[in-house]
This record gives C-alpha cells, structure tokens and sequence, in this order.
C-alpha cells in the first residue's frame, strides 16, 4: 500500500494577466491552471479544495473568523511502500449472533467445581435507623412551623 504525504497551499484569490485574456473569470481560470500545472510538473496530484475557518485578530482585543479557501495536493513517497495490514478477523466473526453462539458453545455441563462465594446474612445493627416517610408538601409545611391541614 503506496503511503502519501501532503500539500496543502491557499487557492488564488485574484486573477493573473496574460495576452490574450479579457474578464475576470478567464484570468482567475488562467492562474488557477497555472498553479495546478506546476504542481503538477513536481508530482503533486490534487485532491480536493477546503473552505476552512481561520481565527484572526481584530483590535487589540476582538478576534474575528475568516474562510479560506485550500487547495490539497498528494504525491507518493518515494521506496515506502507498505503491506496493507491483515485482518484478524472478519466482520462475520464480529456479528452479534456469532458472538452469542461462540459463548452459547463454550458452556458446559462439567464445569469445573472452584470455590463459590459463601452468601450470609448481614450483620445486624450496621444499617441507619429511618424515620417515617413524608409527602413532599407535608414536610416543606413543617420545616416552615406550618400545621398540615
């Protein structure tokens, strides 16, 4: 499996002049093929075009958001050429169904006897004492000296 790095530089954001060309739309045209020709010419494959916030000062203390517009480029590594990694398992081994029949299989009559937890009673006297309950209404009334009517 080819590995890649990457390139990512600012579209153009003004057209360039050349003879030949007249409006807008044809000079930002001409340097946005001029950019991708000559990364092209050193390798560089492009991917695809970002609009990305960018957080700028504005003053000594506002900050404001901008969008930029980013152009990313690929090309291969030179010699680095990597395996792709295998899979220890495939997706049906992962399934819910398969997992349950995988524990359903390893079960057995003739387990092995170990030491099981021993189960008492609890001591007695180590819970608090709780006093009766009491409607939420009826009780905000006492705390205020209030009689419950």
């Amino acid at each position: 499996m080819p590995r890649f790095e990457y390139k990512v530089i600012p579209a153009p954001v003004r057209g360039e002049k050349a003879k030949g060309l007249k409006g807008t739309q044809a000079r930002f045209a001409h340097a946005l093929t001029k950019l991708m020709n000559d990364m092209g010419q050193d390798g560089w494959e492009y991917q695809r075009t970002d609009t990305l916030p960018c957080e700028e000062r504005q003053g000594l203390t506002g900050k404001t958001t901008t969008f930029q517009n980013m152009l990313v480029f690929r090309r291969t590594l030179a010699g680095e050429n990597v395996e792709a990694p295998v899979a220890t398992s495939t997706l049906a081994e992962k399934r819910p169904e398969a997992l349950a029949a995988a524990a359903v299989a390893s079960l057995t009559v003739d387990a092995p006897e170990g030491a099981t937890p021993a189960i008492e009673a609890a001591e007695e006297g180590n819970a608090p004492a709780l006093g009766p309950a009491a409607v939420a209404d009826d009780a905000q009334k006492q705390q205020n000296g209030m009689a419950a009517e």
